[in-house]
């Protein structure tokens, strides 16, 4: 009985943190660095991530004619208000240099509040993080290091990912 009880408890917590049900999700065995990624805000001052060390990061790379990126954006905004990531940042970056007055509209449009747009332009950070398409999300510890990335479209509000996120938080 004692070994059942034992057998049990071991593999709940091992699956606890499991992801492996979201085939979108690539986690690094080896933690990637990356020198100088820096994009802009809406009024073109640039934002560079190591001013958020020490913070849990996503940047999460869209645009405006992506509809997986409309499916996923408004499970994004509220996983920037979950109580139990109180150390996350969320940063949305437009990397198709569209006009800001398209991207403040698709923000009414799905009712973002939670987090603003920003932007990357001449879309050096697609090529910096090697992006294949949007939607793509790279997250990145506290330390700087993108430790996985999300490639194509999930539901930020999976109980599942939100507990395997809530570790590096």
């Amino acid at each position: 009985m004692r070994f059942l009880i034992l057998f049990i408890f071991l593999t709940t917590n091992a699956f606890a943190n499991d992801v492996s049900e979201i085939k979108n999700i690539v986690i690094h065995k080896d933690l990637k660095v990356h020198d100088n990624v820096i994009f802009l805000d809406k009024n073109d001052k640039k934002i560079n991530i190591k001013e958020f060390n020490g913070n849990l990061l996503i940047l999460n790379f869209w645009a405006t004619w992506c509809e997986p990126c409309k499916e996923e954006m408004p499970s994004l905004d509220r996983l920037q208000v979950n109580q139990n990531l109180s150390n996350l940042k969320i940063f949305a970056i437009n990397i198709s240099q569209e006009s800001k007055k398209k991207v403040d509209s698709f923000f009414e449009d799905l009712n973002i509040k939670n987090f603003d747009p920003y932007f990357d332009a001449p879309t050096t950070l697609a090529k910096t993080f090697s992006l294949r398409g949007v939607p793509t999300s790279i997250l990145i510890d506290k330390d700087g290091k993108e430790f996985a990335r999300i490639m194509g479209s999930i539901d930020f509000n999976d109980q599942i990912f939100i507990n395997w996120l809530k570790t590096y938080n």
